[in-house]
């Protein structure tokens, strides 16, 4: 047998979460077991599963919000975690504005606001209203107030949930973005499983247990992802690819690649 030996010049991926072998028991009854998955910098991990496959029961795991029953979770020394919660409920009746919304849980200076609304391409939203919020707006201004403290990993649970299609399809694009500009590690929680990011490195399919993980094509193509959701739930995944047939004004607003100039979405 001949012995290898890793290439020299070639740096190994800091890796900024581990999880090994996790489970979580809740009054007897196990909601996820045996997980493994780790997220390294510049990397995309996406967990995919049915409803009650333990997909936010393992980001509050790896969060510390729930204790883990068995197995254990390893973050990177002194890392810091940006978190976009599933839900966030704003009371319809309070006067709140973005600015005021970004400083609730911790006080930024102004340049690290606008850095951050900038990156999310939210800056124009800074002086609204929350509650005046669409979907897409609100999510946008969730994901800046989690890069305000420069993670170095942003964990984001169902981030497109309650969003239109297309601005579904635009926030995919700025998680992309984000993980080329920040170099940051990113673990995703998609509700979705009609789409995919094909920026994502890697996809775990959990129910209950790791089912299957790999590239998005081997997973929509594995045995396993195929008996939990059917030959045809598997025919339906789609790898998102984004075309750059559009670039996005200040304000947010789409402008196409048209023979107009002009020409806004």
């Amino acid at each position: 047998m001949t012995a290898t030996t890793a290439n020299p010049t070639t740096p190994s991926p800091e890796i900024l979460v581990n999880v090994c072998d996790l489970a979580v028991t809740r009054q007897g009854r196990t909601l996820v077991h045996d997980v493994n998955l780790s997220v390294a910098r510049g990397e995309i991990v996406t967990l995919i599963g049915p409803n009650g496959s333990g997909k936010s029961t393992t980001i509050k795991a790896i969060l510390g919000i729930v204790k883990p029953s068995a197995g254990s979770v390893e973050l990177a020394a002194g890392i810091r975690i940006g978190y976009v919660p599933q839900k966030l409920e704003i009371n319809q009746t309070m006067p709140l504005t973005v600015r005021r919304f970004m400083q609730l849980i911790r006080r930024h200076s102004s340049p690290t606001l606008q850095q951050a609304l900038d990156t999310t391409r939210a800056t124009h939203l800074l002086d609204r209203e929350v509650t005046h919020l669409s979907g897409g707006e609100f999510q946008r201004v969730l994901i800046a107030r989690a890069l305000a403290s420069e993670p170095d990993i942003l964990v984001l649970d169902e981030p497109v949930q309650g969003v239109d299609f297309n601005a579904e399809l635009e926030i995919y694009q700025l998680i992309g973005d984000i993980r080329s500009s920040l170099n940051c590690g990113i673990l995703l929680v998609s509700h979705d499983l009609h789409i995919v990011m094909a920026a994502t490195d890697t996809v775990i399919c959990l129910n209950g247990h790791v089912c299957c993980s790999g590239t998005p094509a081997a997973v929509s193509s594995s045995k396993e992802f195929r008996d939990i959701f059917g030959a045809r739930g598997a025919e339906a995944l789609a790898i998102y690819h984004h075309h750059h047939d559009h670039h996005h004004a200040p304000d947010g607003a789409v402008i196409h690649h048209t023979a107009d100039p002009h020409h806004r979405a």
